[in-house]
């Protein structure tokens, strides 16, 4: 499947980290949706019921990053993918990044990322 929903840079302000001065201070961080879907019937029908609403992907992921607090970006990626699998039953698999730009690093850097990638659990078939 090639078609895809693709939200960018979705910004939210949230208090993810393993330091104390992370979950006190908070600090943006940036999350990209890339959800694996069949739009065909979207694509003949005009009709908004049969696609993935993005608006309805942003709100599940701005909710779980903002009203938790994870010490791993990989857990939080987790939690966003999961929710959105369990949510919107359109979608066949996602890939859910989050940047980190401003990560408490002895360096000069842009940022750190993590990324993900989940599929939909298909059900176990099995020839007797």
């Amino acid at each position: 499947m090639t078609d895809r929903i693709i939200v960018r840079n979705l910004a939210v302000y949230a208090y993810h980290g393993v330091y104390d001065a992370e979950a006190s201070l908070g600090q943006r961080f940036y999350l990209w949706l890339d959800a694996r879907v069949d739009s065909s019937v979207a694509g003949r029908s005009d009709r908004y019921e049969d696609t993935v609403s993005y608006v309805t992907m942003c709100e599940i992921a701005t909710e779980i990053a903002t009203s938790q607090r994870f010490q791993l970006l990989e857990a939080l990626a987790e939690s966003i993918a999961n929710a959105l699998l369990d949510r919107l039953p359109r979608i066949a698999s996602i890939v859910v990044r989050i940047d980190k730009p401003s990560a408490a690093i002895p360096a000069i850097i842009d940022g750190v990322s993590v990324e993900i990638e989940r599929h939909r659990a298909t059900p176990d078939v099995r020839i007797s």
